[in-house]
């Protein structure tokens, strides 16, 4: 796979920052800014590439019309300058892409919307036909109603999983940052990284902290962790800024490309390793543990011993082993209180004694991934 694979992608998700949309915190939106993103993308479908845009921006526009000169601290003001920034962004990008007889859609997710299987479905079948039609759908995380996604989550982190999810042929993040550097780019001597043959060649040290302008929450942790995601699947990653972003999508060695495994994990697994946040944990004998680990079997009420948290048939828990390293993450089955009377029991023995619907099991294998 060379760069050769940026020019043919057919399907592209583009991700942009909240400092490359908004300058230093407290500014308006850039319009020219926007507009320059609107042309990347036009050029992208020009050569007949769908595209998929997952935008940071929401709380950072918010900010000037509230008053407020930072990001702010406490998750209520954030989630007020998310809700009047949205509207803000969206009708910014339905302006820009207008002019390129582009229609552009607002999607609104949390990751929690696509982790159970019918709501993963109904997400991914809403943005198949948005393309079909020949949309181009904003995406951003619900910030006006989210909680935990605003605390710990980022929104390279979502553009990473919007390329599982809609089986992109390529990862675009624009940052302030133009390419992954093998010290803090302000560093004297600070040299840019334009190839990454595997997540495990970066040195710790070549990662720093949050972008210059103070109004996002990601940083170069974040890049590398969707470029850890989405190369697992399959799907390359470009790295590189809004004004080096037509020059690096038409295949210049410019930003920083990193390879796709060749070796994909299922990208509905990645979903369930990367996207949800465990409610509860099952903990495991020590031959329910060799099955899981060793032959990729579902997981049965005999081989759990014990049962930890509260959480609701549907949610992600944690596979521990007796001694309490997880080795697996899924998706559980029954509710927490149902469980304890399950334990150590064969799935005949229950079916007998408690009803046909506990013949089952506790997690099953496609709802499960190892970790």
């Amino acid at each position: 796979m060379s760069r050769g694979h940026i020019t043919a992608a057919k399907r592209i998700v583009i991700k942009i920052g909240s400092s490359s949309l908004t300058g230093k915190a407290g500014s308006q939106l850039d319009t020219d800014s926007v507009n320059k993103l609107a042309d990347v993308v036009a050029a992208c479908k020009k050569r007949g590439a769908e595209v998929v845009v997952v935008s940071s921006g929401a709380i950072a526009a918010g900010l000037a019309p509230l008053g407020l000169h930072t990001r702010p601290q406490d998750l209520a003001t954030q989630q007020a300058a998310a809700s009047v920034g949205q509207g803000l962004l969206i009708a910014k990008y339905t302006e820009s892409f207008a002019k390129h007889s582009i229609i552009a859609s607002q999607v609104l997710l949390t990751t929690e919307d696509v982790v159970r299987r019918a709501h993963y479905q109904n997400a991914q079948r809403t943005l198949y036909k948005l393309l079909s039609l020949g949309v181009v759908p904003v995406i951003n995380e619900n910030d006006s109603v989210g909680t935990q996604e605003i605390r710990f989550g980022d929104n390279d982190r979502l553009a990473a999983l919007v390329a599982l999810l809609i089986d992109a042929d390529l990862l675009v993040l624009i940052s302030d940052v133009d390419a992954l550097y093998d010290a803090p780019p302000s560093q004297a001597g600070a040299q840019a990284i334009h190839e990454v043959h595997s997540i495990s060649e970066i040195d710790s040290k070549t990662i720093g902290g949050v972008g210059t302008s103070g109004v996002g929450s990601g940083g170069m942790v974040t890049k590398i962790e969707a470029a850890r995601i989405s190369t697992s699947a399959g799907i390359p990653m470009l790295l590189t800024s809004l004004k080096q972003s037509n020059e690096s999508l038409a295949g210049s060695s410019q930003g920083t490309f990193f390879h796709a495994d060749v070796k994909k994990t299922n990208s509905r697994l990645l979903w369930l390793a990367h996207a949800t946040t465990p409610r509860g944990r099952l903990v495991l004998d020590a031959g329910a543990v060799k099955a899981i680990i060793e032959r990729g079997v579902s997981l049965l009420p005999a081989g759990v011993t014990a049962v930890e948290g509260e959480f609701i048939a549907g949610d992600a828990v944690e596979l521990v082993t007796p001694d309490n390293t997880v080795i697996a993450r899924g998706l559980v089955a029954f509710d927490s209180v149902e469980i304890p009377q399950m334990l150590g029991r064969s799935t005949k023995e229950l079916a007998q004694s408690l009803g046909a619907e506990y013949e089952r099991e506790l997690v099953h294998r496609d709802d499960l991934v190892l970790l």
